[in-house]
Formats: C-alpha cells, sequence, structure tokens
C-alpha cells in the first residue's frame, strides 16, 4: 500500500510515517501543507492519502479542501481524514461523489493502533471508516425530504454502525440480534434508499455515503 501523508504536527507526522512502514506500507511521501500534498498525490498516485483538516496558511480546513480538490482531480483518490476537529461543510463535500474510499477519525479517539490500521485498509479498499462522533455531528441537520426519515430506529441503528465501518457480524453482536437480522435490516435499508440491486458491496458504500451526506 502506497501512502502520502499530511500533516503539519512533525511529531505526529514522523511518527505516523515510522508506525505505517514498521507494518510493512510505503510512505510516498509526508508533506505538512496542502500545496505540498497535491503535488505529491500528483507525483506519486498513492493508493490513500491521511490529511489532517486544519493546515498552513490559516490552520483552519485547508487539508480537508485540498483533499476535495484531490478526489476531483483524481476520482477514485482513497482519503482518510485524521484530525482533532470536525468541519462539517467540507467533510460532506468529501463525501458527496459517492464513491466510496472515504475515512474520517478523531485522533484523540484513536484507542488503538491496530484500529487505525484496520480503518486505513478500509479506506485503501473503498470502503468507509467513520469515527462516531463525527457521524453524529454530520447528521445535525437532516432535509425535510430526506429518505433516511423512512427507516426504522433499528436499521437507522444497523446503517449508523455500518458507518463506521463493521461488518455484519460485528452489528449483530453490538445490538444483540442475529446475523439473519442483521441481513434483513441491510436489505430494508437498501430497498428504502431505492439502491440498486447490482454488487452488495457497492451498495453498501452507497447507503453509508446516503447516510452521511447532508
Amino acid at each position: 500500500m502506497r501512502i502520502v501523508i499530511a500533516e503539519d504536527d512533525a511529531l505526529l507526522r514522523e511518527g505516523l510515517t515510522h508506525l505505517l512502514r514498521a507494518e510493512g506500507m510505503e510512505v510516498a511521501a509526508a508533506v505538512d501543507n496542502p500545496d505540498d500534498l497535491l503535488a505529491a498525490l500528483e507525483a506519486d498516485r498513492p493508493d490513500v492519502a491521511v490529511v489532517d483538516v486544519r493546515m498552513p496558511p490559516t490552520f483552519r480546513d485547508e487539508g480537508l479542501r485540498a483533499a476535495v480538490r484531490a478526489r476531483e482531480r483524481w476520482p477514485g483518490l482513497s482519503v482518510l481524514v485524521l484530525s482533532a476537529h470536525v468541519e462539517e461543510s467540507y467533510a460532506t463535500e468529501l463525501l458527496a461523489d459517492g464513491a466510496g474510499g472515504v475515512g474520517y477519525l478523531l485522533k484523540e479517539r484513536v484507542g488503538k493502533v491496530a484500529d487505525f490500521l484496520d480503518a486505513l485498509e478500509r479506506v485503501a479498499a473503498g470502503g468507509t471508516a467513520m469515527d462516531p462522533e463525527v457521524v453524529a455531528q454530520l447528521l445535525v441537520r437532516r432535509r425535510a425530504d430526506d429518505p433516511l426519515r423512512r427507516l426504522t430506529p433499528r436499521e437507522r441503528e444497523v446503517l449508523g454502525l455500518m458507518a463506521e465501518g463493521h461488518s455484519n457480524a460485528t452489528i449483530g453482536a453490538l445490538l444483540v440480534i442475529s446475523d439473519g437480522a442483521v441481513h434483513k435490516h441491510i436489505g430494508n435499508i437498501f430497498t428504502k434508499l431505492g439502491l440498486p440491486a447490482t454488487d452488495a458491496g457497492h451498495r453498501r458504500v452507497l447507503a453509508v455515503l446516503a447516510y452521511l451526506k447532508a
């Protein structure tokens, strides 16, 4: 797996670089600003970019805006946002193309290295990995005609856990329901969201993205 890191904190940037290389991954570039991020993506064409939200020069949302531009320029680029902040508008825009391969984790809530590596692998493979707190903040405002209003409370619970990247088996264990019940709920979700009866994995990503978009 080839990775580009964009993180302005030198210690964290170096720490991530050493961690990923120790896991046998290739860190093609590790940069500290959005311009160098886009240049590195152009030069190295990585499998996934790990991007902070707040970067120079204003330390507001430059990293996230650069990630949005990168996804527009290189469709299919996987991006894992790793930040201490939730930036709602550009986070929603990052999810809006429906292509998958996106994640958003909060630094202080990543309790285990294994969890971070698992999220990185899921995103690189085209899936999603969303921190529950990020999900909660992105769902504060919903449209009146939102198709998610058709879902039952249990179906919304299942979809929320799907957004966090959990498998059917894990969802069943967390909600204390059978695998068959999880499968049925997911089928109902696909139907109510009007997702095409194509590849189930692709529909899963589409359902999660529909859940997260404003």
